[in-house]
């Protein structure tokens, strides 16, 4: 049995200098062709959500910010995208497939590490499917410190050997920098 990989919240509107590294990391584990099928959850913020209403931020309400990763655009079937309105972790829609398709370990990706990508891997967990998160697939749009701060609060609750890495960081912890790439 392969073991779907879930990509977590790839999507335009959360590429900054801190997680721009990740799409394209992505786009190679998928092309390893370990994991199938390839899952996208994409984040959209609602007008009458609490982020909108108790933390006043606008980000996220609609297209382009909640388009996946142009990266990704090959890769993506529409079947396989899950739209969720905040830190909900995992959408119903998403939760039915994993039942119905009786998945008990997933490999998650993405952004952010300590919102979105703790959340759903935490959900997994509750729910008795293993997740394996793969760490060097996974940052955080507020920095390297908030990226390991989800490691660690997942390690502690999942299990510091759920954490993986996916041989993907070229020696990089945090975000390479445009010199580091050269």
């Amino acid at each position: 049995m392969t073991i779907p990989l879930l990509v977590v919240d790839v999507q335009t509107g959360f590429i900054n200098d801190f997680t721009h590294h990740i799409p394209p990391r992505v786009v190679r584990l998928i092309e390893q062709k370990i994991y199938s099928p390839i899952l996208f959850t994409r984040f959209i913020n609602l007008s009458d959500g609490p982020y909108t209403r108790l933390l006043n931020w606008n980000g996220c309400h609609g297209e382009p910010e909640t388009n996946l990763a142009a990266d990704l655009a090959p890769y993506i079937q529409s079947q396989f995208v899950f739209s969720k309105p905040g830190l909900c972790g995992m959408p119903i829609e998403l939760v039915d497939y994993f039942c119905d398709h009786q998945i008990q370990q997933v490999a998650v990706v993405g952004i952010d590490t300590d919102m979105c990508v703790l959340k759903i891997a935490m959900d997994l967990f509750d729910r008795g499917i293993e997740p394996l998160v793969l760490t060097d697939c996974c940052a955080s749009t507020a920095g390297l410190q908030a990226h390991l701060a989800g490691l660690a609060v997942l390690s502690r609750n999942i299990g510091a050997q759920r954490l993986r890495d996916a041989g993907l960081g070229e020696g990089f912890l945090a975000a390479p920098t445009p010199n580091q790439d050269d």
